[in-house]
């Protein structure tokens, strides 16, 4: 893989879970502050249950963390494993920007052969 703290198996479920809006969300929400999966639900136009589902998918992927407060679940953002995934994205973007480059290098070369 291209970051080596980072298992093949750790990127699919980082990608699988950033992969729906309503995740990505979540993940916005909890970044500026810790809120409990009940809140989190009032946000959204599902139910209880399911919003439970789409925390579960991130708590998998280790983009979030939970902790019983009470009766509460809370929910915080894992800024560690958020910065992995950043480095992770960043590193995919290193590749394809050196792709482009490589295109862009064999087709300059070709404009300047003559037929």
């Amino acid at each position: 893989m291209v970051v080596q703290t980072t298992t093949e198996a750790d990127a699919d479920r980082v990608f699988h879970a950033l992969s729906d809006a309503t995740r990505r969300d979540i993940i916005a929400r909890v970044i500026r502050h810790e809120e409990s999966v009940t809140g989190l639900a009032e946000h959204y136009p599902m139910s209880f249950a399911a919003v439970q589902k789409h925390v579960a998918v991130l708590e998998r992927a280790s983009l979030v963390t939970k902790q019983r407060r009470g009766r509460e679940q809370i929910v915080r953002a894992d800024m560690s494993a958020i910065r992995r995934a950043s480095r992770l994205l960043d590193a995919y973007e290193e590749i394809w920007r050196h792709r482009v480059a490589q295109m862009e290098s064999i087709l300059a070369e070709e404009g300047t052969t003559e037929p």
